[in-house]
């Protein structure tokens, strides 16, 4: 018999509960492409009401809730500010260009935020002949800095400085940082235009994400997710478990984050210059340099753990429901023990 892989590549590997099955079999359903799918109205509407938003639209994957609202947010020729690793610009192959035709001002997001005096000289480009920023997107939380989060306040100054621009919060993980800073999603996602998240990650659920904002937009928002092929029929089946991952999968976030902290206290120890770095990361996601990453990915994998590099030598393990404590502290002693 096979020994079993213990998979910390993304929380995206996370399959659906007995209870979503269950809600996915029995599920109520309808034409979506008619707004007559009951489930998926009402999944819409439960986001809607997390996030604070008018209106919600249910769709196959963040990275298609991004583009949409790229297209909704901005017209082609214009310029987005944004962190300069965030998804939308290092993870989406190209789409924002590709389907929207819009530019990047590219901001150092380091340490997972931005610092509103360099958005304040992006926007202030305008003066000198340089072109117009026409919104600004944020990534809460922001994985490639190892799941950090921005706080209400950090938003709140970034929509200030925006100045009526349109800003849209990438949140495919914003329940962990809701849970992990102890503020509402409410608080995390009020100042924003529009938000989204996904329901496949460490909530659990098999497919989706949704995008939320003013109920004008997300009319909008039907159609561009028309365009690029987004479009479902009786999508309940799908909706009937991102309900049940709303209503029962987020508090267990917490364990998800205890275990990523027990992996991050395992690499300070066995690589004392990475500790102030990985200590200090609150949520699943734990990110770290080493000289060989591919090596030792590739290292963990001939020892039945898998991991993933997310770029030259920046390695990343994600925790999720998958993950137990016995996987954990199996994972644990063997980093102790890396070459």
């Amino acid at each position: 018999m096979a020994t079993q892989q213990i998979d910390l590549r993304s929380d995206t590997v996370t399959t659906p509960t007995e209870a979503m099955r269950e809600a996915m079999a029995s599920a109520l359903v309808g034409d979506d492409g008619y707004g007559e799918d009951p489930t998926v109205n009402e999944l819409e509407d439960l986001y809607a009401q997390r996030v604070g938003k008018e209106a919600a639209v249910f769709v196959p994957s963040g990275v298609m809730a991004n583009q949409i609202a790229v297209r909704l947010l901005t017209n082609p020729g214009d310029v987005i500010a944004v962190g300069a690793r965030q998804h939308v610009v290092l993870y989406e192959m190209g789409g924002a260009a590709k389907n929207s035709g819009v530019q990047f001002a590219l901001l150092d997001d380091s340490d997972g935020v931005v610092d509103p005096a360099e958005l304040l000289i992006a926007l202030e480009g305008e003066v000198h002949h340089q072109p117009a920023i026409a919104a600004v997107f944020l990534e809460n939380t922001h994985m490639p800095s190892g799941g950090r989060i921005w706080s209400p306040a950090q938003i709140n100054a970034i929509v200030a400085i925006a100045h009526g621009r349109p800003v849209h919060v990438d949140g495919a993980r914003l329940f962990n940082a809701a849970i992990a800073s102890g503020h509402s999603v409410r608080a995390l996602t009020e100042p924003a235009t529009t938000v989204m998240s996904c329901l496949s990650k460490g909530l659990s659920a098999p497919v989706g994400s949704l995008l939320a904002g003013p109920a004008a937009l997300m009319e909008q928002a039907r159609i561009e997710r028309k365009r690029l092929g987004g479009a479902m029929r009786q999508a309940g089946i799908l909706a009937a478990a991102g309900i049940v991952a709303l209503e029962t999968m987020i508090e267990r976030l917490r364990d998800d984050h205890a275990r990523a902290h027990y992996l991050a206290q395992a690499i300070a120890e066995r690589w004392p210059d990475q500790a102030e770095r990985v200590l200090s990361q609150p949520t699943n996601v734990v990110v770290f340099t080493h000289d060989d990453a591919e090596g030792f990915v590739s290292w963990l994998h001939q020892n039945n753990v898998q991991a993933g590099t997310i770029a030259d030598g920046v390695v990343r393990f994600v925790t999720h429901r998958g993950i137990d404590d016995a996987a954990i502290e199996q994972c644990a002693a063997l980093i102790k023990r890396a070459p």
